[in-house]
């Protein structure tokens, strides 16, 4: 396992089925390899004496040098294929190329062959591939309602996103973005492409802008502690340090407001009484409640 930088042990999983004998746990994390490195998933089963039958299920392709953007949240589908975000690594132009798995959302089946519905894409693309055009997705979680694949994605100097992962659509990264270059005056004249997403490529359900507020995991809201945010939308946020409730009628923003500010927030989630757990990069784990 390759710890520098961003990369290490990066998420855990457990699989669907292990409350019915299905024990297996999956988790992704930066392996170091020729070339440098990239996100890997594996999985183990979970027994009274530890882990066994531990195999790789995916690599990342290809690894390169670098410490930053390796993405690499584990969601299962309602199907219980396994989602895998990934981020480009920090080189852009990887993300709009279906040769390599840099900068896309990637679904496999749970022993890491690929399901026949997955999206077919043009040229000579690697298999697994679900969506592109992602910069660094840290953020993923299913819509209660509909069963969709939400992100959360950091943008670079401002331009970062919510959006809905879908089969086969492009989000536009490196091409497009409400964001800057790192060092150019915030503003729209130095959006990249124009800013504007559509046609071309899918616009964002929200963005940041003038500046990043780094977006960390994302969870929606369906406990019983606070049912006037039941649907709602919970995202980290690392630079902003804070925690940013959002609001959809369908894909459209209605509300967005911070429930909480004075931390960097790796991690946030919800515990069965509907309480809003957080993990701070100060190690601290903090809990709303009422």
């Amino acid at each position: 396992m390759d710890a520098s930088g961003q990369g290490g042990l990066l998420d855990v999983a457990v699989d669907p089925d292990f409350a019915t004998g299905e024990n297996w746990i999956y988790w992704s994390y930066a392996e170091p390899g020729a070339g440098g490195a990239g996100t890997a998933v594996a999985r183990a089963r979970l027994g009274a004496n530890g882990l066994s039958e531990l195999t790789v299920i995916f690599r990342q392709q290809p690894k390169v040098g670098g410490s930053g953007h390796y993405g690499s949240r584990l969601v299962f589908g309602r199907d219980k294929t396994l989602f895998i975000t990934l981020g480009e690594r920090q080189l852009g132009n990887p993300a709009q190329d279906p040769g390599q798995t840099l900068g896309k959302v990637v679904r496999i089946r749970r022993d890491g062959s690929l399901p026949p519905d997955n999206p077919v894409w043009p040229g000579t693309a690697l298999p697994g591939i679900w969506s592109s055009g992602h910069r660094n997705p840290q953020g993923a979680a299913l819509h209660p309602q509909s069963g969709e694949l939400w992100l959360s994605e950091h943008g670079p100097q401002g331009g970062d996103e919510i959006n809905i992962a879908r089969a086969g659509a492009n989000y536009g990264w490196p091409l497009r973005s409400y964001g800057c270059n790192y060092g150019a005056p915030p503003g729209p004249a130095c959006q990249l492409g124009g800013g504007a997403h559509a046609p071309s490529f899918v616009e964002p359900l929200s963005f940041w802008v003038p500046i990043s507020v780094a977006p960390s995991n994302i969870v929606f809201v369906d406990g019983p502690m606070f049912p006037e945010w039941r649907g709602d939308l919970l995202m980290g946020a690392l630079a902003g340090q804070a925690i940013w409730r959002l609001r959809y009628e369908g894909e459209r923003e209605l509300l967005r407001e911070r429930v909480y500010e004075g931390e960097r927030v790796r991690d946030v989630d919800l515990a069965p009484d509907g309480s809003i757990w957080f993990l701070t990069d100060s190690g601290r784990l903090l809990q709303l409640a009422r």
